[in-house]
């Protein structure tokens, strides 16, 4: 960070923070009016992982 002080990292930190706390509200607001369960949840991350996974298999 000494290296770039002309930078204002507090400012960059903030703006990080203001980001992050509106992808959060997004997302509970998502939740709120989901009826997915937890369960559901996770067997449709597994699933996205699988596919994630092949995907990038037949990539490389």
């Amino acid at each position: 960070m000494e290296e770039f002080s002309e930078i204002n990292w507090s400012e960059v930190a903030r703006d990080s923070f203001k980001k992050k706390l509106a992808q959060l509200n997004f997302l509970k607001g998502l939740r709120i009016d989901s009826e997915l369960t937890h369960e559901d949840a996770i067997n449709l991350g597994k699933e996205v992982n699988k596919l994630l996974y092949k995907h990038y298999k037949s990539e490389y």
